[in-house]
């Protein structure tokens, strides 16, 4: 053993942070037996033989621990990615989703369906191509032509006839209101014909109107007589109508009468605040009847489906067309 020089103060040894080598306290080594250590069996080790590498530097370096004096504590595992909870303890796995099992032949329906949507745009899409192109040829048969021009040959004759012999022009004292239906299509009638049917605004088959009586109004309708049933409806014909199927017209827009403030704010400069204003306005032919007639949409009646007919083609509960009287209230209520 060397014993140090006196006066030498302690130093310790290089590779190592304070940690207590074997001698004693206070006991100072020269650095050629800096390497001796005692082994894990309890023997020395000579200085030739070759030794652990020195300890790094760090807050485990030199301490007592598992590896003894000078040994470092074992890195701990890096925790997986993902994992909220310590070090060392399995992180509780997310329950995945499942996903639901769907029967084959609905997955085969699900596909065919989607095809024959592919297959509708795509035919819609050429459809629309074709129209934007110009007008299609429709096939007209023979028989359509020989109908057309027996009916245009027979409204010439029959507003001739009205020409050299006019009938009654002037208007009944009693009745001043008429409710005017058209039952009859108007294919291939005369061009004199179609415009009287805009003028009243019966554009379609089982519309009405109401129009005033006077001398002009009973000439249009004689010359659509062929094509229209019309009559002197009552108080209460007038009533359900308009309450039934009242619509407004109102920037080319169909608006049910569902509220007084819509007539109001229309109709109110003539008067008129309410439903019941626009009834006795209607019925009493008064001051303001066009300008109301002009605000109702005209009137869509509703007729069975599967109506019969006779030989003429005439629907037989509706009977056939031209004026008639006061029946026409039954017509009203068969149609409303």
């Amino acid at each position: 053993m060397f014993s140090p020089k006196r006066g030498a103060p302690d130093l310790p040894l290089r590779g190592s942070s304070g940690a207590q080598q074997p001698g004693g306290e206070g006991t100072w080594f020269p650095s050629s037996l800096a390497g001796l250590h005692r082994s894990s069996s309890g023997f020395p080790k000579s200085p030739g033989q070759q030794g652990p590498p020195p300890p790094a530097a760090g807050p485990l370096a030199g301490g007592e621990g598992r590896g003894g004096a000078g040994r470092p504590w074992p890195r701990p595992a890096p925790p997986r990615a993902g994992a909220g909870g310590p070090p060392g303890k399995m992180a509780e796995e997310e329950p995945r989703r499942r996903i639901p099992l769907v029967p084959e032949n609905l997955l085969k329906k699900r596909k065919a369906y989607q095809a024959i949507k592919a297959t509708q745009a795509k035919q819609a899409l050429l459809n629309k191509r074709k129209h934007q192109k110009g007008k299609q040829i429709q096939f007209k048969r023979l028989e359509a032509f020989v109908r057309d021009s027996w009916r245009k040959h027979r409204d010439n004759v029959r507003l001739r006839r009205m020409e050299l012999r006019p009938g009654e022009t002037a208007a009944p004292q009693e009745h001043k209101l008429a409710f005017v239906v058209r039952i009859v299509d108007i294919k291939g009638v005369s061009k004199r014909v179609k415009r009287v049917i805009e003028l009243l605004r019966l554009r379609k088959n089982f519309t009405g109107t109401f129009v005033k009586l006077n001398p002009l109004s009973l000439k249009m309708l004689r010359i659509v007589e062929p094509y229209v049933a019309w009559g002197h409806p009552n108080l209460k014909s007038v009533r359900e109508l308009i309450l039934k199927r009242g619509q407004a017209k109102i920037k080319r827009k169909r608006v049910p009468l569902t509220d007084n403030m819509l007539i109001e704010k229309h109709l109110g400069d003539c008067g008129i605040i309410c439903l019941e204003d626009l009834i006795h306005e209607i019925y009493s032919t008064g001051k303001y009847f066009k300008k109301v007639t002009n605000f109702l949409w005209p009137f869509h009646l509703s007729v069975a489906r599967h109506a019969s007919r006779n030989k003429v083609g005439f629907l037989k509960e509706m009977g056939k067309p031209g004026c008639r009287g006061d029946a026409i209230n039954k017509l009203i209520r068969q149609l409303n």
